[in-house]
Parts: structure tokens; sequence; C-alpha cells
């Protein structure tokens, strides 16, 4: 279990991730967000998209273990998600607008919590028995993977 003060840090990760992704994303073209020159790994425009789409699915299953006693959480296949005509859209605008709002919501919700709540439970299929406090972790290092994925991808595209 995190301390309070480490809850903290990690949910301060959480609020300024929107900031991170946006920087990230400044000025490319729209060439430049949907190119794949990293065989295997998604446009920047992909990932964008992507955190909006998990980062959504993440706020709705904490909600759903915070109201609700240990429930099955849905999971889904992002990678499915990511071919959609949507996610394929150089046009991210609405999706970092997402991630503001969502982040912002989040992270209130998040700073309101007690140490018990941070231990309520949820079934992921996929994974077992999730706490809220996994999804933090879990979220804050889904941000980084994201973040870093995006420079390789930016880099080995724009060579910057």
């Amino acid at each position: 279990m995190l301390t309070q003060e480490e809850r903290r840090q990690q949910i301060a990760i959480i609020r300024a991730a929107p900031e991170k992704f946006e920087a990230l994303v400044k000025g490319l073209s729209d060439e430049a967000l949907t190119a794949h020159p990293l065989e295997g790994e998604w446009s920047v425009a992909q990932n964008i998209h992507h955190l909006a789409d998990s980062h959504m699915n993440a706020y709705i299953r904490f909600k759903f273990i915070l109201m609700q006693e240990n429930p099955t959480i849905m999971p889904y296949d992002q990678d499915d998600w990511a071919a959609t005509a949507d996610s394929n859209s150089p046009h991210i605008a609405s999706s970092l607008a997402i991630l503001r709002g969502l982040h912002d919501r989040w992270t209130a919700l998040m700073a309101s919590l007690d140490d018990a709540q941070w231990e309520r439970t949820g079934i992921h299929p996929e994974v077992g028995t999730i706490t809220l406090e996994w999804i933090l972790t879990h979220y804050v290092e889904h941000s980084q993977i994201h973040i870093d994925q995006i420079t390789r991808t930016r880099a080995a595209h724009t060579g910057k």
C-alpha cells in the first residue's frame, strides 16, 4: 500500500499528464501525427486517441469499483480500438480535450479518497483482483509508456 504522500505524488503525475501529451504533439503536421515510422508501433495520433479511450475506461472502472462491491469490469481489445477510423485521424484536439477534462475530474475524485477507499477491489477478467490504488499506479505507468512511445515515434519520423 502506498503512503498518502506517495499517492499525492502519483495523483500529481496523472494531473500533469495531459499537459505533457499536448507538449509532445505541439506543432506536428497531420503527416507526422499519422506516420508509422516504427514497425509494430502506433502512430502519434493513435497513441493520443488510445490514451483518451484507455483513460476514459480507467475512470469508469475506477468509479464502478468505488461505488459497487467487487464489480467485474469489462475488458476491451486496445488494438481493435486503435484500428478504428477515429483512432487513425490526425484530428487529436478532441482527444486532448477529453484527457484534460477527464484528468481534472479523475484527480479531484482521487484526492477525496481515504485509505480504505483506495483498497476497494474489482475483478479484471485478464488481470484478476485490482484495487483503486492499482489503477492509480498502473495509469501513472501507462501514461509514461505512451509518452515514451510518442517520443520514439516522433523522433523516428521527424528526427526530433
